[in-house]
Order: structure tokens, then C-alpha cells, then sequence
């Protein structure tokens, strides 16, 4: 290669430059293009960091806010003052200090005028300088402005060189690095901006808690953040609010980084006129522009997103916010006003990022930090002020001095000075007969006639005098750092004497996260669950009350090879605990299952809970929180299975919700979970068999095992074709039991026609059983206040008053509770609270008239409705009664608790007891 040949650049050695090893070519320089891409790259990202987006933590202001604010202050523009034309102040700021365009000053200009965006603002603007509806501010040559009374505070005793000048762009004028600033500006009005690899957000703060925050640190240098909290509670925004949960205030404050949940003050009030519910408005979050927000919630219910809202009104003013819902005749205010919270910007969040300029370099900041770096800047300011102001009174006491000496001496002075020719001859005739300084010399010829008066001597006797006791104060203050920190926290005081006011944002301290319970209205749902695993709730409001003996309405859709297994009742909050046929527990919130009608099918349960295809749900547990603890330790779940295997648990082993579910008891080959029931403890358990059979033994019979454990017997069956049907545990003696026949037939008996035997027992009988009643399938507890609804295996359900059925004895047939068609037969019954106002259906209701029961009713004597004498006597019980007697309580037959024991021995999961014992069940 030739010497005069150019290299490529990928040829060019590293570290190479223009200047050094690289050839240079006439006026070509060959560079590194990836390394000059950097340098230009770091060179601009610094400028935009330091020089626009990033605010100084000393002050709190970016470069451009800072120019605006001294540049206002220089042309006089202060609080007081006339306003001058924005166009004005614009063109100053940027013809002087600010070298780009003149919308980002004015915007920068309009941002510190609006009371919305600014918790204190710094310029009083006057005209349109825009709205909290997003509109714009009107051209700068149609708006005034002027500095707020607040802002003198930032720029106080600038002149006496207490902080660092710099050149401006063309190097003509001097402009401030950063304002003295006696207000805590970062804390209180906060910041946005975003700059090259980083952005910041600050919060603003109330300024008398930032005041009293910044004493309490002058006081206690150690103080913690922890500590510093109970002055600096919260963000304070200007558009109020409130501030929902602490845990990111705190998280903020403590490392710089947090979220803080805002949402709109709202109250609910009745419209006289129409007598409906309202909700109003009178504060939006921070940063929300109103009008894009009404219009977003206008179109969410219109889609149906948010319902129970007739009409949307903006009545806001000069006075205030004023967003105005007006409800629907049906609707919930407080649902409606958590589910504006949930799905709209009323309730939004800030996130705060602490980064501000320190010593010219970006850092993130905790509240402690804000405050140190505050103090210590306001601590330098001081001292410089205090050293320009003694060095000004040394001066002027120098001159005092000489000026009274010159007076003890006029004769000569005057004598001196009229013997010479011109005046820098008089200053040193002077300074050579005196020894009086330059200065000196120069304020003596200069001194009028006038100050020669006694009058005029007493006076500057006595300013020298108060300068020489000044001097000695700045010099205590220069070498105290305690008074220096005195002055510091007077000064602040007087910040919040004059600027201070109360709090615009409200805190709520005891918040915790949003739940969505919140928005969803506690009502009373029917749960139907069929033999094919579909699951559905339905409002019980759509089920009217018929008269007994009717024939009930459409349920369910449900296929022909589907039949319905349970219904039961539930609230919309309420934890439903789910029993398999295997013994496993899940857990389901009835505002998690699918709504439907009464006709429809539901959906498979399988979407909603991770049970296996060969297991079927077989019990529920209706419980209202699981998270008190109170509660869950002083209830106990009882699982009965077909065989008539019972098992006691606390609630508390169920109470951690797990996913895929936990082992409820174990179930022995052949056998399945059956019913479970939510006792106090003190409860009477009753079993009742398809036989017709039912026993009652005390709660305290079977005592609390583990919940892997298998249980102890309940009851004897009376063959192997013989199962349980279902499980009551009733509270006293006086209570009443309704017990159903799978062809329609039903009664109520009370508790105390069931005598109490030991259990394991055989029971006694419950109901006649015969082939017109069919076999028995359920059993429940009713008072006069129920409802007994039922629900047919080809998903017909009726609702029919309990007090429609009269009290009768133990061992009668009972009457027919629903006209069932060919084949059908009852799938399941449960009990719901009566209504105080039941709408009724006449076609349903007279469809079956009660006299047409009469044959029926009246058809066996053991099954007479005429007077209780005529009940089957006793005595037919009497092989029973010594069957009951005949067994001592059997011995507790339990598998697999591990707390639990086997005749005194203790066993271990998964254990088996004898095989006596076992075949008994």
C-alpha cells in the first residue's frame, strides 16, 4: 500500500484518534464510527439529563422552570406587581437563558400556573391557561402572568452570592445554577419528566407536613424514615382524593420506588325528584383528564361493562368537581360505585420514582434523602449569605469608623481640604495626616455639610455601633453550626406559617388491596349441581313459592342420561367447601360459578376445579370467611359416608385454600362420601338410611381426628343393599325434622320423638316406607320460617312453605310435596329462608288442589293424617328398640389419623383397624 493511500476504518487501530496515530488526509479524519456513536450518544443523553428533564434536588425545579422563575424575578414581575403579557416573559427567558423553542417555555410557563397540576403554584396566570378537561392554554400574546407570592421564597437573597452563577448560552449574561430556595419544592410539588435511560416521577407533598418533617430532622439528625413518617404521612395531591393502601407509600419513602393507589372522593345521596340513588363526585385522581374519563365510562355502559347507570352529568365549576351518576331504580349505589372504582380511572394509581440531580449526577431517592440533600443546601446558602452580609457591614463599619474620626476632628479636615487643589490631593493630605484608608478618604470628601450636626454624629455613632455588634453575631453564626441549623428551622417555620394549609387528599390507613367482593352484591343464589358434574347458581328470587302437592317449574336443561344431585343455597361471598365421593375437599366463591337461568344446564365443574374425571362432588359446606380465626377454631366439619362412617375435623384444617384440593377423610374400598356439616360443637347428629331408618347420638360421641383419618361408625346398616342419605346436626330438642321420600312424600317430626341412642346403633324408624313412597333420600332441618325446595331427577324443582306441613309422628308416610310425572322421582330437597313477600303463580298453584289428596293421605292406617292416637303404636318398634339398646357404643374405627387411636392404640396414616371392627360397618 502506498504511504498516501487512506486506511478503511475498520483498519484503524484501537485507541486511535484524529489527532494521533490516525492519518489525517487533507481535511478527511478517519474515525471509529462505534466509538463516536457512543461519545455523542453519552454526550446527549448527559445534556438531556442535566440540562432539561431531571429536576435538581436542591431546588426542585429543572433548568427551564429555574430560568423562568429568575428571569420573572429580574424583570419585577413579582407577587404585587402589575401582570405583563406572557409573550413578554416568554421572549425574555428565551432571548436571554433558555435557547430553544418558544412553546416548551411557554408550556413549562403554563404547567406552574395550573392549580390542578401544581400543589403550590409558582406563577399566577391570568386568561386560559388551559382546563382539567385537557383543553389547551390560549396563545401566549392572549395570556398574562405574574410570579405567586410563594415564589419570592425561591428566589430570596439571591443577590448576596448564595449560590453559583454560571454563563448563559452566548456567555453575555450570568444566570443561576440552581434558585436559594427556602420552600422544599421537589417535596411539595413533586415532578415528572423523562430523560435518556430514565425517567422520574415525584409526588406532591403538603407543605406544612414537608415543613414539619424537615424540624424533625433538624432536630434528630438520626432520625429514621419510619419516624419521619408520622410528619410526611403521604402524598398530598392537588386534586384531592383518596389514597387507598400504605404499603407503596411506605415502600416509596423507604426506597424511592413505590405505587400509590388514588381514587375520586364520592358520596351517595337521593335525588328528591325522582327518588333515586346518585352518586357524586367531587374530586378525580390526579392526572385524570375528566372529559376523556366521563366519555370512557359513558362507553363502558353502553357495552354493558357497567351497569345500573341511567345518566352521566359533568356539573363541575370554578367551585369545584362535580361528576354526577344518576342509578337505575334496581341498582346497588355501593356496587356501582366499587365497580367505577374497579374498571374506570376514578380509581387509578402514581408511581413514584425518586431520581432527581445530586451534585449533577441522577440518583434515586428515599424521603430521608430528599430532606438531607434539602437541608444541606438551604445550610450553604446561609452560610454564604452570612459571610456577603458581614463582609458588607465590615465595610460599611470601616467607612463608619472614619467618618467618625473625621467628625472628632472637622477642624482639620476641613482645614485639609481647603488647602487643596483638587480632591485626590485632599484624600491624601488626609490619609497621610490620619492614616484613613482610600475608602475612608473618599467617603469624608464626599460626607455633605449636613452630617457635620451633633444629631447626625449619634447616628453614626450608633450604626457603627449596631454593625460592630452585627459582625460579632456572624462570626458567633460562622462558627456555630447549631445556630446555623437554628436559622434553618425558623426559616422553615415561617414557610408554613405563611404557605402552609391543611391536607387535600384523605388517607385511608387500614386499606389493604382491592377485593373483588367489593363490587359484587352479597345475594342469595340457588346452587344446582347434576349427576354429570354441571354446576350453575341462579338467583333465588326467580324461584316463587307454589302450595304443596304442585307440580314446580322448569330447573334445569338437562340431558336425558343427566339427572340434578344437589341444590342448596348459598350467598354470593360465601366459600363453598366441595366433598368428592372420594373424599377430597375444593374449595369455590359462588361468585366464581357460572350465573344462569333456571332452564339452563350450567357449566362442567371440572372448568372450574381441578377434580379428576372419576370422582363426582357429593357434599358442601356453606361457610362465610375462612380467615377468622376465632371462628374456624370453634367449628367443626362432620363427613358421613353411604356405609355410615362419621368423621369430626376442625374447620381450621380446611381453611388454607389450596388449588388442586386436600384429602377430607379417607374412604374405605366400596364405600363413598356421602354429606358433611358445619357444627359449633355442641350439636345433635342424626343419620338417616334409605331403609327408613334414622339414629341420634350427641356430637360429643365422636371427637375431632385429622383430616386424613377415616372415621369411627355412625350407624349399622340394616343390609348391604341398606346406605345413609343424608346427615342433620340440630342444635335442641325442639327442633323439627323434615324427612323426603324419593316418589313425593314427605313430613316433619320433632327432635324428641327421636330418642338418643349410643352410636352405631341401628336407629329407629323415620318414616313408613312403602311401595307408593319409595325409599327415602333426604333428611333436613326446617323450622316454619323455611322453604323446602326440591328438585326432580329430570330437573323440575319446586318451592313450597314448610309451615304447609304439619307436625306429625315417626313412623308415619307423610303427605305427597310434588305431583311427579311417570318415572320421575326426587333427585334432592334443601331448605331456604321464607321470603317476606312470595309472588305466586295461580296456574302452578291450583293445578294440584289439596282435596285430590285426601284417598291417598288416608290410605293405610299407618299412615293416617287423623289424630296422633291413631299413629302405628310403639309397640310395633319394640324388636328395634332393644337393637338400639342391645349395642354399647362401638368402638371408634378410624384409618389414618395420625392424632387419633384404635382401642387405646395410636395408628398411623393409612392404617387399618381389625377386621371385626371394620366388617361391622
Amino acid at each position: 500500500m502506498e504511504e498516501n493511500e487512506v486506511k478503511g476504518t475498520n483498519d484503524i487501530p484501537t485507541g486511535s484518534t484524529s489527532t494521533g496515530d490516525t492519518p489525517i488526509i487533507g481535511n478527511i479524519v478517519p474515525v471509529n464510527i462505534e466509538r463516536h456513536m457512543q461519545s455523542a450518544f453519552l454526550d446527549y443523553s448527559m445534556s438531556v439529563i442535566v440540562s432539561r428533564a431531571l429536576p435538581d434536588v436542591r431546588d426542585g425545579m429543572k433548568p427551564v422552570q429555574r430560568r423562568i422563575i429568575y428571569t420573572m424575578n429580574e424583570m419585577g414581575i413579582t407577587a404585587g406587581t402589575s401582570f405583563k403579557k406572557s409573550a413578554r416573559i416568554v421572549g425574555e427567558v428565551m432571548g436571554k437563558y433558555h435557547p430553544h423553542g418558544d412553546s416548551s417555555v411557554y408550556g413549562a410557563m403554563v404547567h406552574l400556573a395550573q392549580p390542578w397540576a401544581m400543589r403550590y403554584m409558582l406563577v399566577d396566570g391570568q386568561g386560559n391557561f388551559g382546563s382539567e378537561d385537557g383543553d389547551p392554554p390560549a396563545a401566549q400574546r392572549y395570556t398574562e402572568a405574574r410570579l405567586k407570592r410563594i415564589s419570592n421564597e425561591l428566589v430570596a437573597d439571591i443577590e448576596k452570592d448564595t449560590v453559583d452563577m454560571q454563563n448563559n448560552y452566548d456567555d453575555s449574561l450570568q444566570e443561576p445554577t440552581v434558585l436559594p430556595c427556602r420552600v422544599p419544592v421537589l417535596l411539595v410539588n413533586g415532578t415528572t419528566g423523562i430523560a435518556v435511560g430514565m425517567a422520574t416521577n415525584m409526588a406532591p407533598h403538603n407543605l406544612s407536613e414537608a415543613c414539619d418533617g424537615i424540624v424533625a430532622y433538624l432536630n434528630n439528625r438520626d432520625i429514621t424514615i419510619d419516624e419521619l413518617m408520622q410528619y410526611i404521612k403521604a402524598p398530598d395531591f392537588p386534586t384531592g382524593g383518596l389514597i387507598y393502601g400504605y404499603d407503596g407509600i411506605r415502600d416509596a419513602y423507604r426506597t424511592g420506588n413505590g405505587r400509590v393507589i388514588i381514587r375520586g372522593e364520592a358520596t351517595i345521596e337521593t335525588d328528591e325528584k325522582t327518588d333515586r340513588s346518585q352518586i357524586i363526585f367531587t374530586s378525580i385522581p390526579y392526572m385524570v383528564n375528566k372529559a376523556e374519563m366521563i366519555k370512557n365510562i359513558a362507553a363502558s355502559v353502553s357495552d354493558g361493562k357497567i351497569t345500573g347507570i341511567s345518566d352521566i352529568r359533568d356539573e363541575s365549576s370554578r367551585e369545584g368537581i362535580r361528576v354526577v351518576f344518576d342509578l337505575k331504580k334496581e341498582a346497588v349505589a355501593n356496587v356501582v360505585l366499587n365497580k367505577l372504582y374497579k374498571l374506570t380511572p376514578l380509581q387509578s394509581s402514581f408511581s413514584i420514582n425518586n431520581i432527581a440531580l445530586v451534585h449533577g449526577r441522577p440518583r434515586l431517592l428515599n424521603l430521608k434523602d430528599i430532606i438531607v440533600n434539602f437541608v444541606e443546601h438551604r445550610h450553604e446558602v446561609i452560610l454564604r449569605r452570612t459571610r456577603f452580609d458581614m463582609a458588607e457591614a465590615e465595610r460599611r463599619a470601616h467607612i463608619l469608623e472614619g467618618l467618625l474620626i473625621a467628625q472628632d476632628h472637622i477642624d482639620e479636615v476641613i482645614a485639609i481640604i481647603r488647602a487643596s487643589k483638587t480632591i485626590d490631593e485632599a484624600k491624601n493630605n488626609l490619609i497621610a495626616k490620619f492614616s484613613f484608608s482610600d475608602i475612608q478618604a473618599q467617603a469624608i470628601v464626599e460626607m455633605r455639610l449636613g452630617q457635620l450636626t451633633g444629631l447626625q454624629r449619634e447616628k453614626l455613632q450608633q450604626e457603627f455601633d449596631d454593625k460592630k455588634k452585627f459582625i460579632e453575631w456572624c462570626k458567633q453564626l460562622l462558627s456555630s453550626e447549631e445556630m446555623q441549623f437554628d436559622i434553618i428551622r425558623q426559616e422553615t417555620l415561617e414557610v408554613k406559617e405563611k404557605y402552609g394549609d391543611e391536607r387535600r387528599s384523605q388517607i385511608i390507613m387500614d386499606s389493604h388491596d382491592f377485593k373483588i367482593e367489593d363490587m359484587i352484591a352479597d345475594d342469595t343464589m340457588v346452587i344446582t349441581i347434576s349427576n354429570k358434574g354441571y354446576i350453575k347458581r341462579t338467583p333465588l328470587v326467580q324461584y316463587r313459592s307454589q302450595s304443596r302437592g304442585g307440580k314446580g317449574s322448569k330447573g334445569s336443561n338437562l340431558r336425558s342420561e343427566d339427572e340434578i344431585d344437589h341444590l342448596f343455597v348459598a350467598t354470593m361471598h360465601n366459600y363453598l367447601l366441595l366433598f368428592t365421593e372420594q373424599g377430597k375437599c375444593y374449595w369455590q366463591r359462588v361468585f366464581d360459578i357460572p350465573e344462569g337461568d333456571r332452564a339452563s344446564k350450567g357449566r362442567q365443574i371440572s372448568n372450574l376445579i381441578n377434580i379428576s374425571q372419576d370422582d363426582n362432588i357429593k357434599a358442601y359446606l356453606n361457610t362465610c370467611d375462612l380467615k377468622d380465626e376465632e371462628y374456624i377454631k370453634n367449628h367443626y366439619v362432620i363427613l358421613c359416608t353411604k356405609k355410615g362412617i362419621v368423621k369430626k375435623t376442625t374447620l381450621e384444617a380446611y381453611s388454607n385454600v389450596r388449588t388442586k384440593g386436600v384429602n377430607a377423610i379417607t374412604v374405605r374400598e366400596g364405600d363413598q362420601l356421602l354429606d358433611a356439616r358445619l357444627t359449633d360443637g355442641n350439636s345433635i347428629v342424626m343419620l338417616a338410611l334409605r331403609s327408613g331408618k334414622a339414629i341420634r347420638f350427641p356430637e360429643a360421641k365422636t371427637r375431632p381426628m385429622g383430616r386424613t383419618a377415616s372415621g369411627v361408625r355412625g350407624i349399622k346398616l340394616a343390609s348391604e343393599q341398606d346406605e345413609v342419605v343424608g346427615m342433620i346436626c340440630v342444635s335442641g330438642e325442639d327442633a323439627n325434622v323434615l324427612v323426603v321420600s324419593e316418589n313425593g312424600y314427605g313430613k316433619r317430626t320433632l327432635v324428641s320423638e327421636y330418642r338418643e341412642t349410643n352410636r352405631g346403633g341401628k336407629g329407629v324408624k323415620t318414616i313408613n316406607i312403602t311401595e307408593k313412597t319409595g325409599a327415602l333420600i333426604g333428611i333436613e332441618e326446617v323450622t316454619d320460617n323455611d322453604d323446602l325446595m326440591i328438585i326432580n331427577k329430570s330437573g323440575i324443582i319446586i318451592r313450597t312453605p314448610v309451615v304447609d306441613l304439619r307436625v306429625q309422628g315417626r313412623a308415619t308416610q307423610g303427605v305427597r310435596l310434588i305431583d311427579l310425572k311417570g318415572k320421575d322421582s326426587i333427585a334432592s330437597i334443601t331448605k331456604v329462608e321464607k321470603e317476606e313477600i312470595v309472588e305466586s303463580e295461580v296456574p302452578e298453584v291450583s293445578e294440584a288442589p289439596e282435596v285430590l289428596e285426601a284417598p291417598e293421605v288416608s290410605e293405610a292406617p299407618a299412615v293416617s293424617e287423623a289424630p296422633e292416637t291413631l299413629e302405628a303404636p310403639e309397640v310395633l318398634e319394640t324388636p328395634e328398640v332393644s337393637e338400639a339398646t342391645e349395642a354399647p357404643e362401638a368402638p371408634e374405627v378410624e384409618v389414618g389419623d395420625t392424632n387419633g387411636s384404635v382401642n387405646g392404640s395410636e395408628v398411623s396414616d393409612g392404617e387399618t383397624t381389625n377386621s371385626e371392627e371394620v366388617s361391622n360397618g
